[in-house]
């Protein structure tokens, strides 16, 4: 039972546990990064014109692509 809590999400995207984590810490990091620069861009707005809105714009291709893979039952890659 416990162990479904940890596993039922990712199997429902095509995914293991490890595999999961592995790609949603990826992307944590990325819109981390993003952030800093948005932040930054507010202080200086010369510096990151378009960073932040390129990485939400690239993750959620990401995202999104990876969904449809897994509603069509396709491996994810």
């Amino acid at each position: 039972m416990l162990s479904r809590l940890f596993t039922a999400h990712p199997a429902s995207v095509g995914e293991t546990y490890f595999g999961h984590m592995m790609q949603a810490t990826s992307f944590g990091f990325r819109m981390l990064l993003a952030g800093i620069a948005c932040i930054l861009h507010g202080l200086f707005p010369f510096w990151f014109v378009t960073t932040g809105s390129d990485a939400m714009k690239e993750l959620n291709g990401e995202m999104s692509a990876r969904r449809e893979r897994a509603l069509k039952g396709l491996p994810i890659r």
